[in-house]
């Protein structure tokens, strides 16, 4: 029993409490050892993070998801917003331009027949639609439109000029020009074709809009005599006093390779004299359409 007790006061200290017992001694770690560690632990770390990252999981420094994906979807969603009101827009137009091309060459019916006007106002004239390039009678035949002028010289007299070739003058301006200007492509052809429907075979206009497009015609041929300048560096059309146009056609040469044979001499059809006026000129053009705005 003593031994119980003495060991008993070994255990307790002075001030009644047990003595806690050391931790178990921990071996010193090699350097070497430990840095391996870290190193292969950072790997991981690394891949598991490249592997997250491309799924899409992994978050940014303020805890927003990264976005995945590609096209649209790879966009913020601003952008995202904006490009997909962009399309809507061009989906829209498309199918209003296709719906008005398809009424314009339909055949009369109800709507066109109400809504005509917004469709033609649609139509023309960028996207005027015709059958001319197709069966059963497509074009075979270059029509060209020249005007000469009756000019009063210094000393009082007349002079004739000759012929002017205006289509030449438009040919010329669209050759190599990726983007012509509807009036170089379609002005002269669509003057031409508006006369000729509005005047019977004896040249009498039918009508107001007859007598409209000779006005019509006159007034063009005189913006192009005021571009041309004369022997005296004058422009031809400030002593135009009378002009006359002429239509020549000449019709397209059969291929090599066909056997067909076509008459390829040129036809004329010329226009009465139109005395010019004030109106006709650029300057008097330009004052009716002032007097006509107010």
């Amino acid at each position: 029993m003593d031994a119980y007790v003495e060991k008993d006061a070994v255990e307790v200290s002075d001030d009644g409490r047990r003595p806690s017992e050391d931790p178990p001694a921990t071996p010193p770690e090699t350097p070497g050892i430990a840095a391996g560690a870290e190193t292969a632990e950072a790997a991981d770390t690394a891949e598991a993070a490249e592997v997250a990252e491309a799924a899409g999981s992994i978050e940014g420094p303020e805890g927003s998801g990264a976005r995945s994906g590609v096209g649209i979807m790879a966009l913020s969603l601003p952008y995202q917003v904006v490009v997909a009101v962009a399309l809507a827009v061009v989906g829209v137009f498309a199918c209003v331009h296709l719906a008005m091309v398809f009424l314009h060459v339909a055949p009369s019916n109800t709507l066109t027949k109400r809504h005509g006007e917004a469709v033609d106002d649609w139509i023309y004239p960028e996207f005027e639609q015709n059958w001319k390039l197709f069966a059963p009678n497509p074009l075979q035949t270059n029509i060209a439109v020249e005007v000469r002028a009756e000019l009063v010289t210094a000393d009082g007299g007349r002079r004739t000029t000759g012929w002017i070739d205006l289509t030449a003058q438009d040919i010329e301006a669209i050759r190599h020009n990726p983007m012509p200007s509807h009036a170089q492509q379609n002005q002269l052809r669509r003057a031409v074709d508006f006369y000729l429907n509005t005047h019977n075979d004896g040249g009498r206009p039918n009508g107001l809009r007859g007598t409209l497009s000779e006005e019509y015609m006159s007034r063009i041929a005189m913006l192009r005599l005021d571009a041309l300048e004369g022997p005296d560096g004058r422009a031809i059309g400030a002593d135009a006093r009378r002009i006359q146009l002429r239509t020549v056609s000449r019709p397209v040469p059969a291929p090599r390779w066909s056997t067909e044979k076509t008459r390829t001499a040129p036809s004329y059809r010329d226009f009465p004299w139109w005395n010019v006026t004030e109106a006709d000129r650029a300057t008097g053009a330009g004052a009716s359409r002032t007097e006509a705005g107010r």
